[in-house]
């Protein structure tokens, strides 16, 4: 039978202590809901072997005490720590941001707590050391937001004991990465401006070596080669603002230049900087096209046309795939890797000048 407030043995006003005077452990909610404390910990992990009686009857003596079950006594519980961990690259730019955000969000609400470790360098020293450190703190699971190709190598040849998911570069050849489909964005982008009438499409692309930079670069040169039109040289960008401004000064000085993608937003603010600063006009002279969809894109003058990723969903599903890891093994269900983009269409971009 369900013990009610009435019939509980806690004397009034002594709610959150046991009778000692202490905080309540699990053997006062066990005494309580008379039940064992191997049901409590049952009702603390969500085990489906309890039944629906007993467990109201161990949540209502937990809600009596005021009993409140701490990490370790659900890593006692369970075996696990509830406790993921979370390596980040760059972690000020806005897309990594946006992914560790969402990560934190999504795990809150799965019942687990985030270590995360931001690093400045990504060099393989550094690298292995935020993985024994997160090893070292238990964490029942780790995420890694490697924008860098090498950074999933250093990865694979790690032994982390531990499930791991990467966003951005592939472990291996059969584990995927999480992350947006920039081959597909790059295509849209480029088709966006040939189909306005443009004879080809220049390029500021992110620094080499990143994998959504590389993926760009080269969807971006296979679209001009599907179309027939003359693919220009590329020029590689460090993802700032000042780096587009620096090669939009560039790009200002060539009349044949009618349209430019850019391989992340920020350095296209840079070059709408250039442009406008050499006095040829958006979209009237020369069409720009961004990549990421920042929050300001639609503010800027002209607003925007860019490719939205849904970082959120990118950080969403990583820590889905974390999970179903962690939980396996066992018929899983699939979580897709490759988030889908979308071209939004803004002031920014129009037809080639007349002439």
């Amino acid at each position: 039978m369900t013990p009610s407030a009435n019939d509980s043995p806690v004397p009034k006003g002594r709610s959150r202590r046991n009778f000692a005077g202490a905080r309540p452990v699990m053997a006062d909610v066990a005494r309580l809901a008379g039940v064992s404390k191997q049901t409590v910990s049952r009702v603390l992990n969500d085990h489906p072997a309890v039944r629906p009686e007993t467990r109201e009857a161990v949540l209502d003596a937990m809600r009596t005490l005021g009993y409140r079950p701490s990490r370790s006594a659900r890593s006692l519980a369970s075996g696990r720590t509830r406790m993921l961990g979370v390596i980040s690259f760059d972690a000020a730019r806005y897309g990594p941001a946006s992914i560790l955000t969402a990560i934190n969000t999504a795990a809150q609400e799965a019942g687990y707590l985030v270590s995360s470790i931001a690093l400045d360098t990504a060099d393989h020293d550094t690298v292995v050391e935020a993985v024994n450190r997160l090893s070292a703190e238990g964490a029942d699971g780790v995420i890694a937001i490697a924008p860098q190709l090498w950074v999933g190598r250093t990865l694979a040849q790690t032994d982390l004991g531990t499930p791991l998911v990467v966003l951005e570069s592939a472990l291996d050849d059969s584990t995927p990465p999480v992350t947006g489909d920039s081959r597909t964005g790059a295509r849209k982008a480029t088709g966006h401006l040939l189909g306005l009438g443009h004879r080809t499409v220049w390029h500021i692309a992110g620094p080499g070596g990143w994998t959504s930079a590389d993926h760009r670069l080269a969807s971006w040169q296979e679209t001009l080669r599907a179309a027939g039109a003359d693919v220009p040289a590329p020029l590689a960008g460090d993802w700032s603002a000042d780096s587009g401004y620096d090669l939009g000064r560039r790009l200002a000085r060539r009349p044949e230049v009618t349209a430019v993608f850019v391989s992340n937003d920020q350095m296209a603010l840079g070059l709408l900087h250039a442009l406008h600063e050499s006095g040829r006009s958006v979209p009237g002279d020369v069409s720009v096209v961004g990549y990421d969809d920042i929050p300001e894109a639609a503010h800027l003058l002209p607003p925007l046309t860019t490719v939205r990723t849904d970082f959120a969903e990118i950080g969403t599903r990583s820590l889905r795939l974390l999970l179903d890891r962690i939980d396996g093994p066992g018929d899983l269900p699939r979580v897709d890797t490759l988030v889908p983009v979308d071209l939004v269409v803004r002031g920014s971009t129009g037809p080639p000048p007349v002439g």
